[in-house]
């Protein structure tokens, strides 16, 4: 049996691999660091940070991409952003747990979902406004003192339930990034939940209380996804195209041959070229 079990050694991420009950020598991820941080409420998050190169661009700071489901998602983002010289002048923050899987179901089921009714609410679920409020009360502000950040460039990167939650975001939270990228998001959640939150968010930018000059949502979905779960993602595009007035671009993207469980990990470097390639100023 092989499997991986992520550690921390000398202030970098490493990847232990074993076979059996022999242990290997394990594997260095040059270039990273991690922190263990704790919400308000108590709960331990893992910080995986695959750090700049370079001197600091002459917009004053490093344009930073946050991703949830740090635990799987990180190597492939780190990997993907030191494969390109434009892309090394960034930071990656992957938000994960501590445990040795690459999903935790539990935890992220919580952090990642809205408020469920009580019968149906194993594993608990509704937490991402707590979840919210961690990154931007905790992790936000950690990693502005840790590095030179530019303020204009931060991302939110999420999959499945992350690509949810980053619609979320999107809607209830505008300002606090200025890009979401949601890989097949589920959008039809709850009896698609989000669409209350679509209408709130329309209604406020149809009456000028929103600033979105300098927002964008991409959603890419594979193509050997479901036909229902594409045509949502591909509508809700649709009906967004009418906040470009606003500033809001949107962007809607089928990955040919990618399934549900195959598409974050060929994206990376589409998704680091969509976010870097040109400041959105």
């Amino acid at each position: 049996v092989i499997g991986m079990n992520w550690l921390r050694t000398g202030g970098t991420l490493v990847g232990a691999l074993w076979l059996g009950a022999a242990q290997a020598e394990p594997v260095t991820l040059d270039g990273t660091e991690q922190w263990l941080m704790q919400s308000a409420e108590g709960r331990d998050y893992r910080i995986m940070i695959s750090l700049p190169e370079g001197d600091v661009p002459y917009t004053g700071g490093y344009p930073v991409i946050y991703v949830v489901d740090g635990n799987a998602l990180f190597p492939a983002f780190h990997a993907a952003k030191r494969a390109q010289d434009r892309f090394k002048k960034s930071i990656v923050v992957a938000i994960g747990y501590p445990s040795d899987t690459p999903y935790d179901f539990n935890r992220r089921a919580f952090d990642l979902s809205p408020p469920q009714t009580a019968e149906r609410n194993d594993p608990p679920q509704g937490g991402q406004d707590l979840f919210l409020d961690f990154i931007e009360k905790r992790l936000m502000p950690r990693v502005n003192e840790r590095f030179k950040v530019d303020q204009d460039q931060r991302s939110l990167v999420g999959w499945s339930f992350g690509g949810m939650f980053g619609v979320y975001t999107l809607f209830t939270r505008p300002a606090l990034f200025q890009h979401v990228v949601a890989i097949s998001p589920s959008l039809w959640w709850r009896d698609r939940y989000l669409l209350e939150h679509e209408r709130a968010f329309t209604k406020l930018a149809h009456a000028g209380q929103l600033n979105l000059t300098h927002s964008s949502l991409t959603m890419l979905v594979g193509v050997r996804e479901m036909p229902q779960e594409i045509q949502d993602v591909r509508a809700l595009q649709i009906r967004l195209e009418n906040l470009s007035q606003y500033g809001l671009r949107s962007d809607f993207q089928v990955e040919a041959g990618e399934d549900h469980m195959s598409i974050p990990f060929r994206v990376p470097g589409r998704v680091l070229d969509e976010l870097l390639s040109t400041r959105r100023l």
